[in-house]
């Protein structure tokens, strides 16, 4: 049997590093396991076929052209997954696509495992419709959708990192690149259209749903923290992104987000208390980015806490002024020999300069 996983990636380059560390995430986990099945081949479709030499894969190139095509007559940006995925099932009997930003916990056999005709495979399934009629896919789309039959308030709605079928039912995603050219205009541009009418098309092919979220981590939020990570075991491994030491590093890179230890975060929620008010959340998540932990990548997550607590406050206060506050000799003794380096990389992301 024929079976592809397959990754769609163009674009920034960050969408490109992503796609590197999950696909070792992928290899990590076959090779771990020795009773898997069926052969998986991993094909990359993707603009720029350099960073994936020497890997395990088939390279697939992606001309402007083919792009332009897959994207439709809007330009939608992710129409391009369902239409890479249809083209896949045309040679491979069972086919699953993973977005960039994932990783797996445990083997993509385990994956291919729970597809079978008349049942989708999705990253996560989510609330029904009618439980979130103030979203904008609702308010769009609702009365169209229903007043053909379609779209009715109990259809589960679900997350398309994951999007898994059998050749079977292929059918499934013209009908719903169909739906993508005809509701584009009327989605008062909702960014996920795409996920949305794959399930329509489920609902309305009869499909069964099937997650797999306790298998593969996609982080769709904070992305920011799982980019460091990840961006510090590339800067480690470098052009040995397969050799032993960094598929065993790929198992040290959780999806926890990195927080000091419940004890510590009390204490710095104690020692905060110092500072005036409006200060203290803004130091506390400074703090979090100080913080050294045993876990190599988690460290490299600092410099994200330090942007994300400047961020926040600019958030809560335009007004704030966070440069006058790095300098005040308090908060320097609680940050330490990091206060220098906190100031220097906010300045240099343009995150101390005055609102606008």
């Amino acid at each position: 049997m024929t079976q592809s996983l397959l990754y769609i990636v163009y674009g920034a380059d960050t969408y490109h590093r992503e796609a590197l560390f999950s696909i070792a995430s992928a290899c990590a986990q076959l090779a771990r396991d020795s009773g898997a099945g069926e052969r998986i081949d991993i094909q990359v479709w993707t603009d720029r076929p350099e960073p994936y030499q020497g890997l395990p894969v088939a390279v697939q190139a992606l001309s402007p052209e083919q792009l332009q095509a897959w994207r439709g007559p809007h330009g939608y940006h992710f129409r391009a997954k369902h239409a890479v995925l249809r083209e896949a099932l045309r040679a491979a009997e069972r086919a699953i696509l993973i977005d960039t930003d994932t990783f797996f916990h445990t083997s993509p056999s385990v994956l291919f495992s729970y597809l079978q005709p008349g049942a989708l495979l999705c990253n996560r399934i989510g609330p029904a419709y009618g439980e979130r009629r103030e979203e904008t896919l609702y308010v769009a789309l609702a009365s169209r959708l229903q007043q053909r039959g379609q779209a009715d308030d109990g259809m589960p709605m679900l997350n398309s990192g994951v999007i898994g079928l059998c050749r079977e039912d292929a059918c499934l995603l013209d009908h719903s690149l169909a739906l993508m050219d005809e509701l584009f205009p009327h989605a008062q541009g909702a960014y996920t259209l795409e996920e949305f009418v794959l399930a329509v098309a489920c609902r309305a092919a009869g499909l069964t749903l099937k997650d797999c979220a306790d298998d593969i981590h996609h982080y769709w939020s904070r992305k920011a923290l799982f980019r460091a990570k990840i961006d510090a075991w590339l800067q480690k491994h470098r052009d040995r992104l397969l050799n032993p030491d960094a598929l065993a590093d790929t198992f040290r890179i959780s999806s926890e987000l990195p927080r000091p230890p419940s004890p510590t975060r009390l204490r710095m929620k104690l020692i905060t208390c110092l500072l005036p008010r409006a200060q203290r959340q803004f130091a506390r998540e400074l703090l979090y980015g100080c913080y050294p932990y045993p876990n190599e990548f988690d460290r490299a997550c600092g410099p994200v806490w330090w942007e994300k607590a400047a961020i926040n406050l600019r958030e809560r206060d335009a007004k704030a002024a966070p440069a006058a506050w790095l300098r005040n000799p308090l908060l320097r003794m609680l940050l330490g020999s990091n206060a220098a380096r906190i100031t220097a990389h906010l300045k240099a992301q343009g995150l101390l300069d005055a609102p606008h």
